[in-house]
């Protein structure tokens, strides 16, 4: 049976793991499968690697590998650098993060806010981006952290993090990043930003999933959240994932080199898919700004197409994108990121985001461009407020169950 190809512009979301990765990690799971906190010699083999991979993930932020401190990934990181920032200043229960965050901050704030904590929830404009007034404003004595994202994962916009971070120091408060859309994207520098804390997850770089981490600049407070043997110098309990954290190391290299062809071969197909869906596709409008922006990323709205039926479509056609929305308990609720920057629901609900990667091509950009207006159009025609709209919804879903059962037989 051929396998049918996959058209894959879903990067945001995770990323293949890259050969060279693979190599790397093989011999942790088949030579130098030893504990690293064992005392014998076997295990110091395994702990050499570990460290070796410590000073490639901090290289890949112009960091101290002391300052690295490996997770499973950027939830936990997200998570830990609040933990550390509340911990270590009980008298401060006041934190400020955005309205756009990945819900590893927003339910955390949610979570802290049953606990009696103060959170603080900063808007943005339409186009997605941030009013630093608005933030340096929000700061109060007994703020505790400012956590605000590097880059949106569902529209890639960027908040300037060197201004963010030093309105905070201002103030005397720590700030916190979540980069984890950036690395092979965008240079990281966490000199020249002067962030107190940034997480990474592995699976966003060309690296397995499983694997992240915090960077913890030095003399930043910082108390465990994971708490057991002492591992990473007591600032993480529980044994390393060590064929993990090389992989993540070998990643760290690999985004370090392909820094240019993302900023250069990947933005011009990002630029050419998009023009080409806005000019094909009668009322469709990108959300966010057009920069500063991820090179990679465009999200886009189609008035008069659900996003839910657009994904069942396109998997038939073997496109793998993301909608604007999250599809919860069988429901279509809009997106919070669209929401936030006064996106209506309609639009919201038919918003897609497009994310490229290195392994994309132009010949996978001109696929998407010839078969996705046709397809829209027939989209459009399924109206909702056509009175056969249930069940022509119901014959996509029919569709796409005939579609597989006939890959089986065949």
């Amino acid at each position: 049976m051929s396998q049918r190809r996959t058209y894959y512009f879903d990067n945001n979301a995770t990323t293949r793991v890259a050969p060279e990765v693979v190599a790397a990690m093989s011999p942790c799971f088949t030579e130098l499968w030893g504990n690293p906190s064992s005392a014998y010699g076997f295990g110091s083999q395994v702990a050499k690697l570990l460290e070796e991979a410590r000073e490639k993930t901090a290289a890949l932020l112009n960091a101290d590998p002391r300052e690295i401190v490996f997770t499973s990934c950027g939830t936990e990181s997200n998570n830990t650098a609040f933990h550390s920032a509340l911990v270590t200043q009980p008298g401060k229960r006041h934190v400020v993060t955005t309205a756009v965050e990945h819900s590893a901050n927003i339910k955390f704030g949610a979570y802290l806010q049953k606990r009696g904590y103060e959170v603080t929830f900063l808007p943005v404009e339409a186009d997605g981006s941030l009013d630093l007034h608005v933030l340096e404003q929000s700061i109060r004595p007994d703020t505790a952290l400012v956590s605000a994202m590097w880059a949106n994962n569902e529209t890639g916009v960027l908040f300037p993090v060197e201004e963010i971070a030093a309105i905070c120091h201002g103030k005397g408060t720590l700030f916190h990043t979540d980069a984890v859309q950036t690395p092979g994207k965008l240079k990281l520098d966490v000199q020249a930003t002067d962030v107190d804390y940034l997480s990474l997850s592995a699976h966003k770089l060309h690296a397995p999933k499983g694997v992240g981490l915090l960077y913890v600049k030095r003399r930043a407070p910082y108390h465990p959240f994971v708490i057991g043997g002492g591992q990473e110098r007591g600032r993480r309990g529980g044994t390393e994932n060590t064929a993990f954290i090389v992989a993540f190391g070998r990643a760290a290299e690999l985004a370090m080199a392909t820094l240019h062809d993302e900023d250069t071969r990947v933005r011009a197909l990002r630029d050419k898919l998009e023009r080409g869906l806005l000019a094909a596709i009668p009322n469709s409008i990108r959300n966010g700004a057009r920069e500063p922006r991820l090179p990679n990323t465009s999200n886009l709205a189609f008035d008069g197409i659900e996003a839910e039926a657009a994904l069942l479509m396109l998997d038939q056609i073997g496109v793998c994108v993301s909608s604007g929305s999250a599809c919860t308990t069988g429901s279509l609720e809009p997106s919070h990121v669209l929401t936030a920057m006064g996106v209506n629901a309609k639009r919201a609900q038919g918003s897609l985001r497009f994310s490229l990667g290195i392994y994309n091509t132009e010949e996978e950009v001109d696929y998407l461009l010839k078969n996705l207006p046709p397809l829209f159009a027939k989209l459009r025609a399924m109206s909702p407020h056509d009175p056969e709209h249930p069940k022509k919804t119901a014959r996509v879903h029919r569709a796409k169950h005939d579609a597989a059962g006939e890959a089986v037989k065949g």
